[in-house]
Formats: structure tokens, C-alpha cells, sequence
């Protein structure tokens, strides 16, 4: 069954899957949204931490739990070009969109100095192998499931952005946190949209340490986990 488009009230298109009854960005705005956790409270924070040094002789690296619409990555590519920051970019997805759907996203029409091509590479860029789409963003798409991966501290950050627990909560485990708590390198973090109890639970039995932020218009709250230097 096709996703349905869905118009957020930044503008901003989401899709909604009726068979989970699901969106893939909030409705209050999906391009905000993705701003707000992923590239302020994550990207940004990260690098303006002062316990966190900006990367020189090698590329901040980003690991994501969901590539779904590709938007998380567009708008960190978009950042990286903004900054001239070198970013090694990997993100994990079992269920890619196919072509027809990606073509009616439009994000780039709805974002200033967007380069409408790199979108498109992001999406046309091959699975399970890495590709350069822009001299300082690399991309890495794996198509798999998030209980597959095995990365060892190699991660700078994690954008965790899998369907609510109530729809996939397989995905929001102890067992899933500590894989991508092994990704990350002492002193790294991990930002999602969803506070709920189970997965704050979740997050603190393998080990990572919280902190509740404002979330975007529309979400009370979102949260941010860091990795202790030992875990």
C-alpha cells in the first residue's frame, strides 16, 4: 500500500503509513522537527560542547537508526556545507522508499540554498556500500535491521529515529541501545524524539546517562543520552 502524503503545518511534507498508522515526521511540522533533534540538539550541540572537541584530521561521524525519508541526512549534509565540515554519515534501514515516493517529498524546494541533486544522490546511492555525494559528506547506507548492526566506538553521535515504541518497541530494547551504545566512542551521544518511560529504562540499563530537552512545536519533550568514558 502506497504512503500517503501529508502536508505538516510547517509546510513541510511527511507520509503517513496507514497500516501502522504512523508518520514519518511529526505533523506539526516535519522539517522543524528534524531541525530541532537532530541537527540543534545533536550536530550542533556536539560541536559547541565544550567536552567535545570539532573534528580536524578526521570526519565527524553520524550513525543513524532510521534513513526513511533521507531528510536527517539532507539537512546534515546540508550543515556540513555550511560549516565546511567533513561528516562520514552511516544510517540503517530495512524497508527503503522507492523512487516514486522520494519524488514527491520535495524538501529541497523548501529549503534555502538547497541543492536539489545531492537529495537525490542520497537517495539514489547504492546499499551496503559507502559513496561520496558531496567532497565532505560521505554516505554509508545499510539495508538491514537495527539488531544486526556491530560497530565498535567508532560513532561521533546517533540520530535514533525509529517508529514510536508503540508500533515497533522491538526496536526500543536494551538489547538494540546497547549495540548503539557500542557504536559510539566514550563521551558520545544519542538524540530521539520519544521520552516515553521504556525507552528512558531502556537507554539507562546499557549504561547512558539522560537529559530531557525541549522538544519541537508540538512535543513537550525529547531527550539526549551520552555515553560515559566507560560503559
Amino acid at each position: 500500500m502506497p504512503h500517503q502524503l501529508i502536508q505538516t503545518e510547517d509546510g513541510s511534507i511527511t507520509l503517513y503509513v496507514p497500516e501502522l498508522n504512523e508518520h514519518y515526521h511529526s505533523v506539526h511540522g516535519a522539517i522543524q522537527e528534524s531541525i530541532h533533534i537532530f541537527i540543534r540538539a545533536g550536530l550542533d550541540f556536539y560541536l559547541t560542547s565544550p567536552e567535545h572537541r570539532p573534528p580536524t584530521e578526521v570526519p565527524l561521524s553520524i550513525l543513524e537508526a532510521g534513513f526513511g525519508t533521507g531528510l536527517n541526512a539532507y539537512l546534515s549534509l546540508l550543515r556540513s556545507e555550511e560549516l565546511q565540515l567533513p561528516l562520514d554519515y552511516h544510517s540503517v534501514e530495512k524497508y527503503p522508499l522507492p523512487p516514486e515516493e522520494v519524488n514527491r517529498l520535495h524538501y529541497p524546494d523548501q529549503l534555502p540554498a538547497a541543492d536539489p541533486g545531492s537529495f537525490a544522490m542520497l537517495h539514489d546511492a547504492p546499499w551496503d556500500c559507502g559513496e561520496q555525494i558531496t567532497p565532505l559528506f560521505h554516505l554509508h547506507k545499510y539495508r538491514t535491521d537495527f539488531r544486526s548492526i556491530q560497530f565498535q566506538a567508532r560513532f561521533d553521535i546517533v540520530y535514533f529515529d525509529a517508529f514510536n515504541p508503540e508500533v515497533q518497541p522491538h526496536l526500543w530494547t536494551p538489547e538494540v541501545f546497547s549495540r548503539f551504545a557500542q557504536a559510539l566512542k566514550p563521551g558520545g551521544i544519542l538524540v530521539t524524539y520519544c521520552v516515553k518511560g521504556i525507552v528512558k529504562q531502556a537507554l539507562r540499563e546499557v549504561g547512558f546517562t539522560l537529559k530531557r530537552l525541549p522538544g519541537p512545536p508540538g512535543k513537550r519533550e525529547m531527550l539526549r543520552a551520552t555515553k560515559p568514558d566507560r560503559i
